[in-house]
C-alpha cells in the first residue's frame, strides 16, 4: 500500500508546509499559519472526495493504454493537473473576463485576491455549463450502450442499453437537458450557459472522434500508441471538466490562489495514486460494480454543474453524494461475489 502512496504524502507534507508559509506572509500571524494550513487541508480533502469517481473511470481508460502512455498520463498528467489547471486556468479565466494578460492575472491574484475571487466566481456560469455539458455526455455514452451487458440497476440501464441502438441518442438527450434547463436561467445568463455548453458539446464529439479514428486500425504497435495518445487526451479533458467546480467552488472557501492551487494539488496527486491503485490490484474486476457507481456519481455532478446558475449545492454536498454511490456500489460488488461462489 506504501507504495501507491508514499509519494502522495511527501507531496501533502510539501504542500500544506506552502499553505502554512502562504498563510504566514498574508497574516503574518500564528493564527494565519493555521488558518492557511487548515484551508489547504480541507481543499486536499474535498478535491479527493469530489475526484474519487474520477480515480475508478481513470482505471478502466489506463488499462486500455500501452505501458508508455500509462507513465505519460502519471507524469505529465499530474503537472498538467497540478500547474494547468490549479494556476495557470484559473489566471486564463481572470485574463479572458477582465482583459488583462496572465501576468497582470497573477499580480492581481498577489495583490487583490478579493477582486481575482470576483472574477472567478462570475465566470462560474460558463465553466459550469462548459464542464457539466462534457460529464454529462461521459455519463450518457457510458449508459446508452447497446453493447453493455451488465447492469447494477436493471431497471434503469437495460431500457437506456436498448435505447443505445438509437444512433446519437445520447447528444439528443444532451442538448435537451441543456436547452431544458436554460429555459430556467435568467435572461442575462441565458446565451453565454448554452454557449459554453454546446462548447462543451463539442469539445466531447471531438475528442470521441478523434478516438475512434485512431482506434479504428489498431493492427500494428504504431497503431496502439496513436490510439493510446488519444485516450490520454480524453483522459486530460475528462479530468479538466472535473477540476473547473473544484477550483472556482474552491474560491467559495478562500480567496488565496496559491493556497487554492497547493490544497487541490495534495487532492490530484491522491487521485493519481488511487488510480495506480485500482490499476495494479484490478481492483474494477474485482469488485464489478464500482464502475457503474463512478458513472452514477459523474452524471450527478454534471446535472449538479449544469443547476448550478440557479440552485447552488455546495461542493462537500457534491463530494458526499458521489461518495455514497460509491459506497453502495462497493457494497453491491461484495455482494455479487458471494452469490458468484
Amino acid at each position: 500500500m506504501s507504495k501507491y502512496f508514499l509519494g502522495s504524502f511527501m507531496f501533502s507534507a510539501l504542500g500544506l508546509l506552502g499553505c502554512l508559509g502562504v498563510g504566514y506572509y498574508y497574516n503574518p500571524t500564528p493564527a494565519g499559519a493555521i488558518q492557511g494550513l487548515f484551508i489547504g487541508a480541507v481543499l486536499a480533502v474535498l478535491e479527493v472526495s469530489l475526484s474519487f469517481d474520477n480515480a475508478i473511470v481513470n482505471a478502466v481508460i489506463l488499462k486500455k493504454m500501452t505501458p508508455a502512455w500509462r507513465h505519460r498520463f502519471l507524469t505529465w498528467g499530474i503537472l498538467i493537473a497540478v500547474f494547468g489547471m490549479r494556476l495557470i486556468f484559473p489566471l486564463a479565466i481572470v485574463s479572458i473576463f477582465a482583459s488583462v494578460n496572465p501576468w497582470d492575472a497573477l499580480v492581481l491574484a498577489a495583490t487583490q485576491p478579493d477582486q481575482y475571487a470576483k472574477i472567478m466566481l462570475d465566470s462560474h456560469v460558463q465553466i459550469s455549463a462548459f464542464g457539466g455539458m462534457f460529464l454529462l455526455m461521459v455519463t450518457l455514452k457510458y449508459f446508452y450502450d447497446e453493447n453493455k451487458s451488465l447492469h447494477w440497476i436493471p431497471i434503469i440501464e437495460k431500457p437506456a442499453s436498448l435505447a443505445g441502438k438509437v444512433e446519437a441518442i445520447e447528444i439528443a438527450l444532451g442538448l435537451s437537458a441543456l436547452l431544458f434547463i436554460t429555459y430556467f436561467i435568467s435572461d442575462i445568463h441565458k446565451l453565454p450557459f448554452v454557449i459554453a455548453g454546446l462548447f462543451g458539446l463539442l469539445v466531447y464529439l471531438f475528442v470521441e472522434g478523434l478516438s475512434s479514428l485512431l482506434e479504428a486500425n489498431e493492427n500494428s504497435v504504431s497503431d496502439i500508441h496513436k490510439a493510446s495518445a488519444a485516450l490520454f487526451i480524453y483522459l486530460e479533458v475528462l479530468d479538466a471538466s472535473f477540476s473547473f467546480d473544484g477550483v472556482v467552488g474552491a474560491f467559495a472557501i478562500t480567496n488565496n490562489l496559491f493556497i487554492i492551487m497547493l490544497g487541490l494539488s495534495i487532492g490530484a496527486f491522491f487521485v493519481r495514486s488511487l488510480t495506480i491503485y485500482f490499476v495494479e490490484k484490478d481492483t474494477l474486476t474485482r469488485f464489478v460494480f464500482l464502475e457503474h457507481g463512478a458513472f452514477y456519481a459523474i452524471g450527478i455532478l454534471a446535472l449538479i454543474m449544469l443547476l448550478n446558475p440557479f440552485m447552488h449545492i455546495p461542493e462537500w454536498v457534491t463530494g458526499l453524494i458521489g461518495a455514497v454511490v460509491i459506497a453502495f456500489a462497493y457494497s453491491s460488488s461484495v455482494k455479487e461475489n458471494k452469490n458468484s461462489k
